[in-house]
């Protein structure tokens, strides 16, 4: 059986187009979910919090973050942060990968090279 892959991000991210560029190129099947507009539900962040850790999957880099007050930045908990997340996509890292029941967060080729090179 074959693992789906999906591909979480946004299209004018770079890291995710790196991404897709990876998979394209070594003809690795995949679906692309757009959070921006296809969005995400409290289920799928509070999985991936779970797997991943929330603080890895919250983006405090990003422009939407550092645009949100002061008090919603403040105490943050996994709680909030997926509230915040499910309210403003693009606070997600990205992109997210699905294989499976395996989540990675992040672009890194050589992980990518690793969790691909795995026999199923």
């Amino acid at each position: 059986m074959v693992d789906t892959v999906v591909l979480y991000g946004i299209k004018t991210c770079s890291t995710v187009k790196k991404a897709m560029n990876w998979l394209e190129e070594r003809g690795i099947a995949f679906r692309y979910h757009d959070v921006r507009k296809d969005g995400l539900t409290a289920s799928q962040l509070e999985g991936w919090a779970k797997i991943v850790g929330w603080e890895k999957l919250l983006n405090r880099s990003s422009l939407t973050f550092r645009r949100l007050d002061d008090a919603a930045k403040q105490d943050l908990t996994e709680t909030r942060a997926v509230a915040l997340m499910l309210e403003h996509p693009t606070l997600v890292r990205r992109p997210v990968l699905e294989k499976g029941e395996t989540v990675m967060v992040g672009f890194k080729p050589e992980i990518y090279e690793e969790l691909f090179s795995q026999k199923a």
